[in-house]
């Protein structure tokens, strides 16, 4: 009897964790894994099919997951020994995190470490719409530059001296506005709370009802998580709040804007242009509206698509793993 417990006590020390990944991580962090769990790559489709994500995922201890595979409660009735889902992403909208807590699922996201990346991307997406840069690129290549420009033709709009709008003055937001002071711009905000006078003060910015931000601002970008609250925010009653000679910036996430409206009033030229990283479905193909209007900037979800930024949330997510699986707390859990 004693000699059976002490057997399934040696199995249990020495059984390595399984993890699944839905897709492929930086090859250093494969490595580093497989030292210490038994790990499965997923590298088909992507995202990962979700009749394969239910039958791979029920005897893991671990999933690492992306923004775009969906972990809802069928996904984690069949996982039947998961301990942790780390998603390689700040954002976790795409998982059913009360769900998961109930069954006792530790929750990792990666914030922080995108930050400054997010952030760099969102302003140069900014000064493309004002200064027309991608749309001036697509008239050369298409071989519509014939003369020298004169001084009514291709005019774009100074940076400086405008107000910028920040819907969500968070971690991202702040990034942002200390960009937007380099450029000598006006920045006012709206959050669902004002925050302290000493970080406005820090931010040189202030607080606006959201209907002041979209009355008054010449730009407003969008910094703000997708929840329940900001599904389809940006609707056509959203719009026309704006001013006709403003322009719009999302870099958060797809779903905060209802694309139909917002097709509509760049048609109708309720707002005069838009610059997107996300939409509602990924990835839009090229007979998406947006792709025949000149004055719509797209970028294909490339927010946090930087070298070191990449390595840092790979490092993250990584490590995250590691000590929930080992019972510890890990640097970030919902």
């Amino acid at each position: 009897m004693v000699l059976g417990c002490l057997h399934q006590l040696m199995v249990k020390m020495t059984r390595k964790n399984k993890i699944l990944l839905t897709r492929k991580l930086h090859d250093f962090a494969l490595k580093r894994l497989r030292k210490k769990y038994a790990i499965e790559v997923h590298s088909g489709k992507i995202p990962m099919p979700k009749n394969k994500l239910i039958d791979k995922i029920r005897d893991k201890d671990g999933l690492i997951c992306f923004p775009y595979d969906v972990i809802d409660k069928q996904v984690i009735d069949s996982a039947k020994k998961l301990r942790t889902i780390c998603t390689y992403s700040v954002g976790y909208d795409h998982i059913d995190i009360k769900y998961a807590k109930r069954k006792k699922i530790r929750i990792c996201y990666t914030p922080k470490v995108l930050t400054e990346a997010t952030a760099d991307l969102a302003f140069t997406l900014i000064l493309d719409l004002l200064r027309r840069v991608t749309e001036g690129d697509r008239i050369i290549r298409k071989g519509g530059w014939k003369e020298i420009y004169g001084v009514y033709d291709y005019v774009g709009n100074d940076l400086a001296g405008k107000t910028l709008g920040i819907l969500g003055l968070g971690r991202i937001g702040k990034a942002v506005s200390k960009r937007a002071n380099a450029f000598g711009v006006k920045i006012i905000y709206h959050n669902r709370k004002r925050l302290a006078r000493k970080i406005e003060i820090s931010t040189h910015s202030k607080y606006e009802s959201l209907n002041g931000l979209l009355r008054k601002s010449d730009v407003v970008s969008i910094h703000v998580p997708y929840t329940k609250q900001t599904h389809q925010l940006v609707d056509m009653n959203f719009l026309k709040k704006m001013k006709n000679t403003s322009f719009l910036v999302n870099t958060a996430r797809g779903n905060i804007i209802k694309e139909k409206d917002l097709v509509s009033a760049l048609r109708k030229k309720i707002i005069a242009g838009v610059a997107l990283d996300v939409f509602e479905n990924e990835p839009i193909g090229k007979n998406h509206p947006f792709t025949k209007m000149q004055n719509v900037v797209l970028a294909p979800h490339v927010g946090s698509s930087t070298i070191e930024t990449r390595k840092k949330m790979t490092e993250l997510t990584v490590k995250n793993l590691e000590l929930a699986l080992s019972d510890k707390k890990p640097i970030y859990t919902v």
